[in-house]
């Protein structure tokens, strides 16, 4: 089908950054008719999430370096990540019906055109777009499937100010550890983790060394690590398990996110020997193993136990912002789940 009225702006590659991505790598672009086919929807987006794995996809690195994780972004494609909408058309053998809210991964346009198996239905009440596109289950699979947390374990979750370590302190929390530390790179940022995310203690990057911080706060040592930065921080957990210790390595912020440019390499120097005579496991986890943990994520949160978690967001207004929304992103200002609402 296609509609000549609907007209939809959408931000597409402009060119490949080098370093911190900014306004000049971005084009927003209007599109003046929309077509799809039988077994597509049309969706108008309310919601999309920007994350920083974006910013490997669209740099120089995506094309240079081989076995990058992320598919690149090639220059004049669209944008994507994960986006909630409400449908303005669908196939009716499909069983969506027009204002039905479904989750995509067709997020940076206004609107989408999605292929029916790629819509997650939602429902028609309005969904809470945090607890939905936020990693809260990814953190909620990874304390669950990946590894199970355990009543009195120790658990230490690196970056714990971001989208994942924001909901991975809270719930492990949740399902029982008695104490949590994270770790961030702002005073402010620690403070508020402590305070509105309940971490016990705050690692701070840049005031001395992670694994004597460690140390400090966990003399005893760690039962389970959700690592989201590697580098110095996998290190020193490593150094500091217990016997049978539990490690999740979920991503690699500290080669996404270097300074000079984004880059798939994450090199850590670690005591082999301590892991085999202690029986740690070692693992990288992606929540995509467990798809099912989705519905159970959100029926969790929907209990009464479970009202007083904090869904932490950075929020955006209006397609244009998205841009500036994610340098926030890589820059480490923003908190939580950083959303662009429409």
């Amino acid at each position: 089908m296609v509609s000549p009225s609907q007209r939809n702006r959408k931000i597409n590659l402009l060119k490949r950054s080098s370093g911190m991505p900014g306004p000049d790598n971005f084009a927003i672009v209007e599109q003046d008719e929309l077509a799809w086919g039988a077994n597509q929807v049309l969706v108008r987006n309310r919601w999309f999430r920007v994350s920083i794995s974006t910013r490997l996809m669209m740099s120089e690195e995506a094309v240079s370096v081989k076995g990058i994780p992320f598919p690149p972004i090639n220059v004049g494609d669209t944008l994507a990540d994960a986006a909630i909408g409400q449908v303005v058309s669908a196939p009716a053998d499909s069983g969506l019906q027009p204002g039905e809210f479904v989750l995509h991964p067709l997020g940076w346009r206004e609107y989408a055109v999605v292929n029916v198996g790629d819509c997650t239905r939602l429902g028609t009440r309005q969904p809470n777009p945090v607890a939905c596109l936020g990693h809260g289950w990814t953190a909620y699979a990874a304390l669950t499937r990946a590894t199970q947390v355990k009543p009195g374990d120790v658990v230490f979750v690196s970056s714990g100010a971001g989208a994942i370590g924001s909901m991975a302190g809270q719930i492990a929390r949740k399902l029982g550890a008695s104490r949590v530390i994270g770790s961030t790179g702002t005073p402010d940022k620690a403070l508020w983790m402590k305070q509105t995310l309940g971490y016990d203690e705050v690692i701070l990057r840049g005031e001395g060394s992670i694994s004597e911080q460690l140390q400090r706060y966990a003399p005893d040592g760690i039962d389970v690590f959700i690592d989201i930065v590697g580098g110095e921080q996998l290190e020193a957990a490593v150094s500091h398990t217990r016997e049978g210790a539990r490690l999740v390595l979920l991503g690699a912020l500290s080669a996404e996110l270097a300074n000079a440019k984004s880059t798939k390499y994450a090199p850590v120097e670690i005591d082999a020997f301590a892991l085999i005579v202690k029986g740690v496991t070692l693992r990288g986890y992606s929540a995509d193993e467990n798809p099912e943990v989705f519905a159970e994520w959100l029926a969790c949160v929907s209990q009464p136990s479970w009202a007083d978690i904090e869904f932490p967001v950075t929020r955006f207004a209006g397609l244009e912002t998205a841009p500036l929304a994610l340098e926030e992103t890589c820059s480490g200002k923003a908190r939580g789940l950083v959303l662009v609402e429409l």
